[in-house]
């Protein structure tokens, strides 16, 4: 006799779950406990389809560095068009959420979890590392339109826009901050290499 009602794909919605408490809670409130709770399974549910809570946690830092390639990809496609300061603006908004804020976190206290990504991302914190090279690969297409200047370092301008904007995100003004800071921020960074 059935215990329980069949889940159409379980990875899925404990990530899911992941995200949610990631963005309410934070990830001092990640457990596999709480996972389960929030997704309504039992907990052998996450055992089940996960080696162990790393092995989930490597799962939900992974879908989250999909998200922010997807996004990347986004902001690359939107070279030439808009503006520069808006177009990077808007990708940090996208990128730096509270999840992925959350887990950067998450990635930065545990040990384990950081040595089972380098898998993927072999060097540099994941998700950041990834943000900051999507970053990158549009300011150098924005370069070749001519509209960043020839003689500019697009990597070290995205790892500074993304390192500010981190800084900015995880409270440096004591709030997340609206759309006209970060615009403020980004400009600043990129004002000497605009044309």
């Amino acid at each position: 006799m059935p215990t329980g009602v069949a889940l159409h794909d379980p990875r899925a919605q404990l990530v899911a779950a992941a995200e949610r408490l990631l963005a309410t809670s934070g990830a001092a409130a990640l457990t596999s406990r709480a996972v389960t709770d929030e997704a309504g399974v039992a907990k052998g549910v996450l055992h089940r389809h996960f080696a162990d809570f790393d092995d989930f946690l490597a799962a939900l830092v992974r879908a989250r560095i999909q998200q922010a390639d997807g996004a990347g990809e986004h902001l690359v496609a939107t070279a030439g068009s808009g503006t520069v300061v808006g177009n990077v603006s808007a990708y940090l908004t996208v990128t730096l959420d509270p999840v992925a804020l959350a887990v950067v976190a998450l990635v930065t206290a545990r040990d384990e979890l950081r040595r089972r990504l380098r898998e993927t991302t072999p060097e540099g914190l994941p998700l950041l590392v990834e943000i900051t090279a999507a970053l990158a690969t549009y300011l150098t297409a924005e370069q070749s339109s001519g509209r960043v200047a020839p003689a500019a370092e697009p990597r070290y301008l995205a790892m500074t826009v993304v390192g500010t904007g981190h800084l900015m995100f995880a409270g440096e003004l004591g709030a997340r901050p609206d759309d006209a800071a970060v615009r403020e921020v980004v400009e600043s960074v990129l004002v000497g290499v605009l044309r």
